[in-house]
């Protein structure tokens, strides 16, 4: 399933939250990136989460691949010494390019933005366009509601049960890293 280099799309937000945990998790992701050789397909920000997970990468030697739409340049503010940075017109570009350049997908903490560019490769994926494994780290129980709100879904009949084993859920960095060792072995 994996390229030679295999790339690890994150999605996570433009800003760091109120839990000091969620930056100290994004700092460890990024780490392990570049410890695992893996690349860092992402948004190009240099703020929030986003800022942090490229600037641990980067920081352990990593390779990253950042992508920006043109309106987002300033806002969240483009980290201009990627190895490579991607400027799209739109936001819906963004995540096509940034999801066509990798293998798998992790979300880490983020907002509307995150869960946007979550339910889209969730659809994809069931709608049987994409097999990428998507994981979610689930920082000091972050997304539980999110996956909560999935399972009612499901039970209310608005989907299928198998939508649920379309990602997996990790309470830590290190069983990100075990998943997708896994799945990026197949």
């Amino acid at each position: 399933m994996s390229s030679p280099t295999p790339s690890i799309c994150v999605f996570c937000g433009a800003r760091a939250g109120n839990d000091p945990a969620f930056v100290a998790d994004a700092k460890a992701f990024g780490g392990k990136i570049a410890q695992k050789q893996w690349r860092l397909v992402y948004g190009a920000g240099d703020v929030g989460l986003m800022g942090e997970v490229a600037r641990a990468c980067m920081a352990a030697g990593g390779d990253t691949f950042g992508v920006i739409p043109t309106h987002l340049m300033q806002g969240e503010v483009a980290k201009r010494d990627l190895r490579t940075l991607v400027v799209t017109e739109t936001m819906h570009e963004r995540k096509k390019v940034m999801f066509s350049n990798s293998d798998a997908v992790v979300v880490l903490p983020g907002g509307a933005g995150s869960l946007d560019e979550f339910f889209e490769v969730l659809t994809w994926r069931q709608l049987g366009l994409h097999a990428r494994p998507i994981f979610i780290l689930n920082t000091g129980g972050y997304w539980t509601p999110l996956a909560a709100l999935i399972d009612n879904i499901i039970a209310q009949g608005f989907a299928d049960p198998s939508l649920r084993g379309f990602f997996t859920l990790c309470d830590s960095v290190d069983e990100v890293v075990k998943g997708l060792d896994a799945a990026l072995a197949d």
